[in-house]
């Protein structure tokens, strides 16, 4: 399957052209929220997981279609940070195009010097900052069992100082794990350090990696929203009216699929050749309308047509 995903519609970023980098679930985290179920490789090391020269050319080639692009993001199916060669990538997608680059990532290596220096040549760098105790810390985010909270905290606040681009933060909340107003007053503190240009406040709207990660209401998302002040915004969901990447013929497909067996994330993304990611957000779409169900059998989350 490609590493080049889209561009796909997205929340905050308009049309978002994806960069995968590492092998599915790779990540320094096993948040209980996450869309793309659980990790399944938990790891601190850093490799070249996927080549540059692999992700270069896929990349001039899709390019070379002229699609509307609005930013080039590296992001995908585990933490791209891992991917020893991300400065490299990063540096040489700038010298092909003057589409801005943006990095998603969970901020969990930025203590690592090579790391902080790979993300700086971005223009948009959006870590997560979903806890700052180390109690909501293990519970949100369930970290790797060397990654202390006081180090990653560290790591974003010299990476603050160095970086020139757009830092903004991303937390998402989950019920009654991080959402207690001590921990809130402890986020507004380490924010306050960070000086991000925009704070954006999310909630549990696809299915989670675990059954028990339950979302916040609209009412208390504001109230969090009103405790934090400055610059924080709830992410507003990407209406489908609005997605002319939306395609009728993959949401036909998805159906389809879904008519036959219940199936998984993974089964509908290999089966159609789409990217995970990309087909989370046809799921999202269909849950919303009625139109599919998910339920969890052996550990694992299940679709079906409703």
């Amino acid at each position: 399957m490609s590493q080049i995903f889209g561009p796909v519609p997205s929340r905050r970023l308009g049309f978002s052209l994806g960069v995968d980098v590492v092998p599915l679930k790779t990540c320094t985290y096993n948040c209980i929220y996450c869309q793309l179920e659980r990790t399944t490789k938990k790891t601190l090391r850093r490799a070249e997981y996927v080549t540059a020269e692999v992700i270069l050319e896929e990349l001039r080639h899709v390019l070379s279609l002229g699609q509307q692009i609005d930013y080039i993001t590296f992001s995908g199916s585990g933490e791209p940070t891992l991917n020893a060669k991300i400065g490299e990538m990063i540096r040489k997608i700038k010298e092909m195009t003057c589409i801005p680059v943006a990095v998603l990532t969970n901020g969990s290596l930025l203590y690592e010097r090579e790391v902080r220096e790979a993300l700086s040549a971005a223009d948009l760098v959006i870590p997560s900052l979903d806890a700052v105790s180390d109690e909501a810390f293990q519970r949100v985010n369930r970290p790797h069992g060397r990654l202390k909270i006081g180090t990653i905290l560290k790591g974003l606040r010299i990476f603050r100082e160095i970086f020139s681009g757009q830092l903004w933060l991303e937390i998402m909340f989950v019920k009654g794990i991080n959402d207690a107003s001590e921990e809130i007053e402890r986020m507004r503190g380490v924010i306050g350090e960070l000086r991000p240009e925009k704070i954006q406040l999310n909630t549990v709207i696809r299915p989670p990696a675990e059954v028990f990660a339950q979302p916040l209401t609209e009412e208390e998302l504001s109230g969090i929203r009103e405790q934090l002040g400055g610059n924080a915004e709830i992410i507003a969901s990407f209406k489908r009216k609005d997605q002319s990447a939306y395609k009728a013929d993959v949401e036909e497909a998805v159906l389809t699929l879904l008519r036959r067996r219940p199936v998984t994330l993974s089964d509908i993304s290999e089966a159609l050749g789409v990217h995970r990611n990309e087909v989370v957000k046809y799921l999202e779409v269909l849950e919303h309308d009625g139109k599919i169900a998910s339920k969890i059998f052996g550990g694992k989350r299940y679709y079906q047509s409703a």
